[in-house]
């Protein structure tokens, strides 16, 4: 049997004018939508990886180097298509590198002599502006930031609420009211002024290096839980600046935390408004001593209730921070460069 042609045709043999007509369209059709698919790759974003996208970390943001090798991301956190490495001659493979500003505290040496077209740079971060040092003249240099602010490139808290369906409470035992872990402590900061004067109200168990009593990497969570509140006291303040001591020391080992740090409208675009206490919401400090000492059961149980929709989440290992740079990659913007780092980041 003959095959039959692609289109019906006349008794001569040549195609009809309408089907010339209809596969004049079809082709149209298929050249636009070919357009359509192009120009999007052009709109801004990252384009499309077919190979894993290579991540140079220049120097690790750590004294202790972990494992990076093979398919960590994928491994560890189930991001597909990333590739780590420190192996610095492969910088021109480097679709993206990391520079963690400790490591560049000293000037542009600890840079490469030069950058690669299309490479992105990322500046990190997870230090407050008061305790970054050396930021002046990084100009005209990063691509993207990644700290711990809401507005950068790629956010990296210290922690988060992560949805969990329990529905039940956890509360250790409590055998104190309050306790605070402090390693570097200088009376010029607000926490020591605000501590000292709170301390004339209530007594206060103090832990870390700077009171000579250090406690051991796991002997943390077991200690602060034991107090009722903890003072979460963050050395400066500073936008989004909430670091470990809310998220590990007292969510995670079920105290109450008092704060001090950004605004409470701030906290609450983290935590909800009521699982913590924060200093501004009191007249005075012998007010909020008061209001420690005399707090009943019920009302303590109430700032617990959190627990029953999420669990903390810590981001402690820097392979998952980096990491995470590939999954936020095809969203972030292609072609851009901060033109002055410190304005920004005082901001």
């Amino acid at each position: 049997m003959s095959r039959a042609s692609p289109l019906p045709r006349l008794p001569w043999g040549r195609p009809s004018v309408k089907a010339v007509v209809t596969a004049g369209l079809f082709v149209t059709m298929l050249w636009n939508l070919k357009c359509f698919i192009n120009s999007s790759n052009t709109s801004g974003e990252a384009p499309k990886h077919t190979k894993p996208l290579v991540v140079l970390v220049w120097e690790w943001p750590s004294d202790q180097v972990p494992n990076i090798s093979g398919d960590i991301c994928r491994e560890l956190y189930g991001i597909e298509g990333c590739w780590l490495t420190m192996e610095q001659r492969l910088l021109h493979q480097a679709d993206v590198v990391v520079f963690h500003h400790t490591r560049l505290q000293q000037g542009r040496d600890k840079l490469p002599q030069e950058k690669p077209p299309g490479q992105n740079w990322v500046w990190v971060s997870l230090e407050s502006p008061t305790n970054t040092k050396a930021l002046a003249g990084w100009k005209q240099t990063f691509n993207w930031v990644m700290t711990y602010r809401r507005d950068s490139d790629i956010f990296i808290p210290y922690g988060k609420l992560v949805p969990n369906q329990s529905a039940t409470m956890n509360i250790p035992t409590k055998t104190n009211l309050v306790s605070w872990v402090i390693s570097n402590y200088h009376r010029t900061q607000k926490r020591a002024e605000v501590y000292k004067n709170l301390s004339r109200y209530l007594h206060v168990n103090i832990y870390g290096k700077a009171n000579r009593n250090p406690l051991c990497k796991d002997c943390l969570l077991p200690t602060t839980s034991k107090s009722k509140f903890y003072l979460a006291f963050e050395n400066s303040i500073h936008r989004d600046y909430i670091t470990e001591k809310l998220w590990r020391n007292s969510l995670m080992a079920g105290t109450v935390p008092v704060v001090l740090g950004p605004a409470r409208a701030n906290y609450e675009r983290f935590i909800p408004a009521d699982s913590f206490i924060h200093v501004d919401d009191f007249s005075s400090l012998a007010e909020l001593a008061t209001f420690l000492k005399t707090m009943n059961s019920s009302r303590y149980q109430q700032f617990f209730a959190w627990q029953k929709k999420y669990s903390v989440k810590l981001y402690a290992d820097w392979r998952e921070r980096i990491c995470t740079i590939c999954a936020m990659y095809p969203s972030l913007p292609q072609g851009r460069v901060y033109p002055d780092l410190e304005s920004w980041f005082n901001t």
